[in-house]
Formats: structure tokens, sequence, C-alpha cells
């Protein structure tokens, strides 16, 4: 009898997902657990940038479409989620239709409104279309406009496009209005329910000089109550009592927590809370009393924490200190040479004010630098980056770029509030109170084992153990830090580093930041800005006195407020970086024509993207490249010449000439000198 075959059903193998990332709005790419995949044009199937896809890769043939021959070519099966419901673009009028030219280059589709149901709508306004159909093989993209935020050529419309594609909420509720108008100090109110007077301390607030809510005090003195624990110093970390107006459910609270953050645009700041709150009655200005949630720390001769103290109080600052004042008097010069100090007739100390305060500043700085010293030790990591501010004239034209650098002055606060901000955490975790922390996870060890290609090339690498580094000992990590400073690969190392580790998020488990080598972490510091501060003030409040009423509603809740505070992040920082962008790239457009040298910033099969020491980046397309093929080496970081062997590698300096500016994309064109 011959034999019979067995025939087995067989599952069909599912097709790769990814998000569609587009490249001037042609081309584009999906990464996939199975690899990355090239989408020519023609293959998208009306897929925007940022959709979720299903993929089907294509013949061999297939791959040469588009150029990009160095990795396999794909088409858009389906979109499995959509990453835009509204589209922000410039109106034009072809009757019987409205055209919307999106914004966003990467979206090639222009999207059809009809002109009668908006029929007052300027041709070349801004607007933003919500999308009734998407593009199709059969069907062109319609929607139905929402919004007109203003003529394509005014100078604040392209912050107001981020705005909207941000879907950034601009207005509080009627309700949430009347809250803060209703709010008041109530001094003798809060002395009656256990704040302590403060108000004979020397408080002192430092910012940077365009700041407008201050929410975050210092001080310093002589620890003389606390001498038997050993404790020489007390610093004060005195931040604005917010969750005293903003209670849970309330309509401020509502509207709060739904921005989850202010937002810091390049010529103009959206607030999370009212202003009469966040620069009225929250903010610790000069002179005037405030409630305050204190954190006092007792530290020893060698600035080690010996004890605390955590309690509401009432407060007044004395002072109001810019960063370079503070600079300018920690490098020798009158503590005033950079202004005058404001607010020294609410001070009770009274005359000499200018030298008791920079005293305790020569005092904060020697505790800052003790500080650094001790969370490099734990093995804490520090990444030194310039940002930039791009500074706009009266009438919103960009006249300049101002670089901060982390100084004396910045890492005197960030420290003291670093500091505050563990105690906290700590103290709440120990007592194993709800609360939200601010962790950070160590990075994976995938993530890490792909740098030793690179790492490996330098010689300053056999000092260091390659299985302690991929295995994330922060002290390895730190090491190869230390060991790049000084040496051309500094930037390479730097960013390669930092693109490896994990980014920082909201949780209501206490898992330890990584990066600040702290078991305990969370945000007290900043409650004016970032609800998880406000979430974090209640809990220590419910902790310290007695819990509220709906307490355990909003510890239910705190799952969701730490998901959507880390998304809202996300979302505040990107349109904070594209609004520096747009007015970054309206500024250099000055300088077309003009060389610069440049550190490459990022490497791609179509080019590789090069940032200025202005920070200014963009892109030199591969067609600037040479003459020759340069094919993506992904492992190493680089593009390869095929013919001379030419590389050009993250973190390479090379010299370029700015090409082409486009204000209302952000985007800046570069070819090689």
């Amino acid at each position: 009898m011959g034999r019979t075959r067995k025939h087995t059903r067989r599952r069909p193998r599912p097709n790769p997902h990814g998000v569609l990332v587009v490249h001037a709005g042609s081309f584009g790419f999906v990464r996939t657990a199975e690899g990355e995949y090239f989408i020519p044009e023609s293959k998208m199937a009306g897929a925007f940038d940022g959709d979720l896809v299903e993929v089907a890769p294509l013949p061999a043939r297939g791959a040469s479409d588009g150029g990009h021959a160095d990795r396999p070519a794909a088409r858009v099966l389906r979109v499995i989620d959509r990453a835009h419901d509204t589209v922000v673009g410039r109106y034009e009028v072809a009757e019987p239709f409205g055209v919307v030219v999106p914004e966003d280059h990467n979206i090639p589709y222009d999207i059809f409104t009809m002109r009668a149901d908006s029929p007052d709508i300027p041709d070349r306004a801004l607007v933003r279309v919500r999308m009734t159909a998407y593009p199709s093989r059969h069907e062109a993209a319609c929607g139905v406009i929402e919004e007109v935020l203003g003529m394509a050529d005014e100078a604040t419309v392209s912050v107001e496009s981020i705005i909207a594609r941000a879907k950034l909420e601009t207005v509080f509720s009627e309700g949430a209005l009347a809250q803060a108008d209703a709010a008041v100090l109530d001094e003798v109110g809060a002395l009656a329910a256990g704040y302590r007077d403060i108000r004979d301390r020397m408080v002192f607030t430092i910012d940077p000089a365009d700041a407008r809510d201050f929410d975050d005090a210092l001080s310093l003195e002589p620890a003389e109550d606390f001498r038997k624990h050993g404790a020489v110093w007390r610093l004060g970390v005195h931040i604005a009592d917010v969750s005293h107006y903003v209670e849970w459910n309330s309509s401020l609270d509502l509207d709060a927590r739904r921005r989850a953050t202010s937002v810091y645009l390049v010529d103009r700041v959206i607030p999370m809370l009212p202003e009469q709150l966040s620069n009225g009655l929250c903010s610790l200005n000069p002179g005037e009393t405030r409630r305050c949630m204190t954190c006092d720390v007792y530290l020893d001769e060698d600035w080690r924490p010996v004890g605390y103290d955590l309690y509401p109080a009432l407060m007044r600052s004395c002072a109001r200190l810019t960063y370079d004042q503070v600079l300018d008097a920690l490098q020798g010069a009158p503590l005033g040479a950079s202004g005058t100090l404001d607010g020294l007739k609410g001070c009770a100390t009274g005359d000499g004010i200018d030298d008791a305060i920079m005293q305790r500043v020569e005092s904060l700085s020697d505790f800052a630098q003790a500080r650094i010293a001790y969370r490099q030790a734990a093995g804490g990591l520090d990444f030194e980056f310039p940002e930039a501010r791009v500074i706009l004239d009266g009438s919103g034209k960009p006249c300049g770029v101002d670089l901060r650098v982390k100084n004396q002055a910045t890492s005197l606060v960030e420290e003291a509030m670093i500091l505050a901000n563990a105690v906290v955490a700590a103290h709440l975790h120990e007592r194993d109170f709800p609360a939200l922390y601010r962790v950070h996870e160590k990075p994976s060890p995938d993530s890490l084992a792909a740098l030793l290609p690179v790492l490996s090339e330098f010689s300053w690498f056999d000092r260091i153990s390659p299985e302690r580094f991929v295995a994330g000992d922060a002290h390895a990590v730190q090491q190869v830090l230390s060991e790049s400073q000084g040496r051309l690969e500094v930037d390479l190392v730097q960013a390669l580093v930092l693109r490896a580790m994990k980014r920082a998020c909201y949780k209501p488990e206490c898992e330890g930041h990584y990066g600040l080598a702290s078991a305990a972490y969370a945000h007290f510091t900043s409650p004016i800005r970032r609800y998880p501060d406000l979430v974090v003030h209640r809990m220590l409040r419910a902790q310290l006195t007695r819990r509220p009423q709906r307490f355990e509603q909003e510890v239910a809740a705190l799952p969701w407020i730490a998901e959507h505070s880390s998304d809202m992040e996300r979302v505040a920082e990107k349109a904070a970086r594209k609004s520096q962008e747009l007015k970054l790239a309206e500024y250099m457009a000055r300088f077309i024509g003009q060389g610069f040298t440049a550190v490459v910033s990022g490497v791609a099969a179509y080019g590789m993207y090069v940032k200025l020491d202005n920070t200014a980046e963009g892109l030199v397309a591969a067609r600037h490249l040479g003459g020759e093929y340069f094919a993506l080496d992904s492992a190493g970081c680089m593009l390869v010449g095929q013919d001379s062997g030419r590389v050009f590698r993250l973190g390479q300096r090379v010299d370029v000439v700015l090409e082409a500016a486009d204000a209302r994309a952000g985007r800046l064109d570069f070819r090689l000198a």
C-alpha cells in the first residue's frame, strides 16, 4: 500500500505591524518586530505619518523603488489605528470645495471640504479640519472645518498650529476661573489649622530672569535645634501650597488633571492653572505672605542628611534672584550686579541682606557640589546638553538664540530640589502611603549590547567590563561617560548612551530612579506646573494630617493619573521642541549660503542629520554626500561610501553649508562644504 500524504492545515503567518514614519511627505519606513521596511510613496494606501499599520513585504525588485536597496520594501495593507483625527492646514478656495493643505509636510494628502459648509473662511486661512474620510484608491480625504486659527502668514500662526495639532487646552472652564477668583490666602485660618509661621526666616527664590511663576524657594541656616543629631545646617525647600487651593475633583482640579502640565512654547506659556493662582496667589513672590509646604533637611558638616521635617507653613520671600545674578555673585561680582533684588522690604532681616544672602548662596553652592559627588559615587548619571531658547522681538520675529547650560547657579537649585523630592518620596514609601513616583528603569541589556560594536573601537573601553556595562551596572555606564570626556568621540558616546536609556515616567509603585541612583523618587517641587507634584502634595498632606473626603477615590485614580501625566509630558515636550524648531528655522533663514561646523546627530538611509552649536538641526540628503552610494550601517551608527569607504558617523564633526530653511515646517537642509 502506497504512502498517503498527510495534509495539515497551516495557520497563515501574520503580517508585520508597526508605526509608519513618513519622510518629506513621500516615502516612509515601518519598524516592526521582523525588522524595518521601506514604504514607497505609491504603497502607503492612504496611511498618515504616525499611523499603526499592517504591511506586506514586496518582491525583491520592489526594494529598488525609491533607491533604498539596503532594506526590504513593503506596502501598507491596512491602517490599524489612526494617529490623526484632526489635521491643521492652509485653506485654499477651489469652488465648490475648500481644500486644506496640511501644515505637516509628512501628510501628503490634501483634504477636501464643502465650501458651502463654511463659506466665510478666507483663502490662505490656517484651519483645523476633522477627518470624515481618509484617502483610498477610490476616495479623496475629506473633512469638516472645526476651527480657524488665523491667517497663514501671521507671525504667531505657526505656533497656533502646533497648539491645535497637539490638542492643547488654552481656555479654562468657567468653574475653574470662578474658583481661582474666589481663592484667598486666609493667614488666620492657616495658623489655626496648624501651619507654622516661618516668615522670619531668610527665604529667597532663584529662577530664570523671564520666570513668572515661582513655585520653589530656598533657605539655609545653622541647625541650632538639631545639633544633638550631628546636624550643622538646616536646608529649607519651600514649595507653593497648591493643594490647599486645588481640591480633588473641583473644577480647578479637573482642568489641571486634563492638562497635566504647563507647556512652555517659544512665544508663550500655556499654564496648568489659571494665572490668578500660577502667577498670583500660589507664586512665591518677594515680600508677600504665601502658604507653602516645607521640607527642612538637616545636614551634617559634609552635607549628608541626618534628619528632616515636613510641614505646611506661612512664608515670605525676602528676594527674587535670577540665575545670572547668582552665577555672577559666585564668580566674584556683587550680588545685585545683574539686576536689582526684588522685594527686600518684606524681609524682617533688615539691612545687610545682600551680604546675608550671599553667604547662603556660597554655602548652597558648596552643598550642591558635595551632593553631585555623592550621587556620582552612588552611580548617578549626568548628561550635559545645551538647551536653546529662541529670543523673539516685540513682533514675534526671532532675533537671536540663548544657549542655557548647566552651571553653578542652576546646580545649586537643582540639587536642593532633587534632595527634597527624594526625602518626600522616601517618607511616603516607608509609611506605605499611596503616592505617585517618578520612575526611571534600568536600560535593557539588548539596548546596551547594541552599543558594544561602536564602543569597542575606542582603546579606553578596554578598561571597562563589557559584562557589567551590558548588565546596566550604573558605575560601568558612568565610567563610559567619564572616559569619553575631553575626547573627539564625546558627543557620539553621550548620544549613544542617552538613546539606550529608558524614558522616565510616573507610576503609583516605588520602583526607583536609575539615572539619579535613588531608591525612592517623586516629583514634589513644581505643583504649579506639574499635576503629579500636586498629587504628591495631597498625599503628603493626608499623611501628615488627616485623610480628606473622597481620598480613596483619588487613590483609585492614581494608575490612570500616572499614565495620563506621562503621556501629556511627552505631548508638551514635543510641542515645546517643535515651536523652538519653527522659530529657529525662521532665524536661520538669514544665513542661507553660509558655512557652519556641525555634529552628525543622526544617520538614515536617505542621508544624515547634523546639529549646529546653536542646536539648529537639519538634513544633509544622501544626494549631497557625493556621487557614490552610501549604505547605512545601523549597528555602527554610520553611513559608509560604497566606493571610497568614506564614513559619516554619529558624533562626527563635519563642515556644512545651509542650503534652505523652511520656517513653516521647521526644516533645514544642508550640504557638505
